[in-house]
């Protein structure tokens, strides 16, 4: 007998017949000979909604009364779910969070887990139960304050409680039907990657992929947890992402490049006349480090001879914005740097693929693409299996699929459908 920890996103269960057919699937898993532990997220827009009326009773709300209320929306679902299963004549249990044994830390909005101690549901599984647990949500370790883990935390959740559990594969059930080439919406043609390394998917979700969530890839990696990546909505095989030893046994050749992935959640800030001299830079990314402020993409220019100064470039998350502006002003005087300028009109465009180490001349092709599509590069920054560049935001969809064509990842029939519509 299997452990199958599975995941069903909001669009899976956004309303009472969607949570219905999702009962028949896991009741068919457990019908299969498996244990089944199943994590839930809000249903539809739910989590949307109740962000609107906290803001509409307050512009401000305190972190722990919002993690209250948002955490309210996977607590329906998975009660909900629970009905649906037991209606076809099966047992089933939902938790919260805290009472799957969720542990984060304090940190109200995205909290981060630390420890998993999953008893009662080993207990309910032991006694025969299917478990429904509501994603996105845990215990602060410190406090016993509900905590929420972010955008995409869901994901994480069951990639961790699959982990605890030595599950044997967590499934992460979606609205399209695996991993593409590039993000269907803008590129029909893209095609579904059957199997991919932990590695290729960091990357593709660090540089904008929203099929899973960065800290569930990284979970996965750091325990060897398989995910199987499948759309709710059909029966198709849909895409592993795995170690990548395991890729290289079933390919007699890896395909140089794995996708395209894009990003319109980035801002640009330029740090104007910055002077050139020693512990200028570390002072400014120590002020947006002490900000909880993550930085992406950094470009520093030559200083100019005659003035002794230089500007210095970043990306960052476009809602973090505001409060990195407002932590650099602090330092203008002490640095004395000129201005400060802001552009939230950016998009990341990335080319994702473990090939390119063995592959010369990809860089001049991606770059060749974008030239010929009349797309300006303001940023590049690379890694050894990626290479991201920072064009203007009405530009990404063109450099998407011009750098999707030329490396020959289109599909020649239409292989992705996207059934929810929102691609999570």
């Amino acid at each position: 007998m299997a452990l199958v920890v599975q995941k069903y996103g909001g669009s899976s269960v956004a309303d009472a017949e969607r949570i219905k057919a999702v009962a028949q699937r896991i009741v068919a898993t457990r019908k299969a000979g498996n244990d089944v532990v199943v994590v839930v997220s809000a249903m539809g827009d739910t989590t949307d909604d109740l962000i609107d009326k906290a803001k509409q009773v307050s512009p401000l709300p305190p972190g722990r009364e919002l993690d209250m209320l948002l955490t309210a929306g996977e607590r329906i679902s998975m009660a909900l779910l629970a009905m649906a299963i037991s209606n076809l004549g099966h047992e089933a249990r939902s938790f919260t969070g805290s009472q799957a044994g969720v542990i984060t830390d304090g940190a109200h909005g995205k909290a981060k887990i630390i420890d998993v101690t999953p008893g009662r549901i080993q207990d309910a599984l032991t006694e025969g139960s299917i478990c429904i647990v509501a994603g996105f949500q845990g215990v602060s370790q410190g406090t016993k304050d509900i905590t929420t883990l972010g955008r995409g935390g869901s994901d994480t959740t069951a990639v961790a409680l699959a982990a605890a559990l030595d599950a044997d594969v967590c499934e992460i059930y979606t609205d399209v039907d695996g991993v593409f080439t590039a993000d269907p919406r803008i590129v029909p043609a893209a095609q579904r990657i059957p199997r991919i390394s932990y590695e290729e998917m960091l990357e593709m979700a660090a540089s904008g992929a929203k099929i899973l969530h960065l800290r569930c890839v990284e979970y996965a990696r750091r325990y060897n947890m398989p995910i199987h990546v499948r759309s709710s909505f059909s029966t198709k095989e849909g895409t592993w992402v795995v170690d990548s030893s395991e890729i290289e046994g079933h390919e007699m050749e890896q395909a140089i490049i794995s996708g395209v992935a894009h990003d319109r959640s980035e801002a640009k800030i330029t740090v104007v006349g910055v002077p050139d001299k020693v512990g200028e830079a570390a002072s400014i990314f120590s002020a947006l480090s002490e900000a909880e402020i993550n930085i992406d993409m950094i470009v520093q220019n030559v200083s100019a001879a005659s003035t002794g100064r230089t500007d210095i470039s970043f990306t960052l998350p476009v809602t973090d914005g505001q409060a990195a502006l407002t932590s650099l002003n602090k330092l203008k005087d002490r640095i004395g740097f000129e201005s400060l300028r802001f552009d939230d009109r950016i998009g990341k465009v990335s080319l994702i693929g473990a090939g390119m180490r063995s592959h010369p001349g990809v860089t001049a092709k991606f770059f060749g693409a974008i030239a010929d599509a009349g797309v300006n590069i303001e940023m590049i920054s690379t890694s050894e299996i990626r290479i991201s560049v920072v064009v203007a935001q009405d530009d990404v969809d063109t450099a998407v699929a011009e750098a999707h064509r030329a490396f020959d990842l289109d599909s020649e029939q239409i292989e992705a459908v996207v059934y929810g519509g929102t691609g999570r």
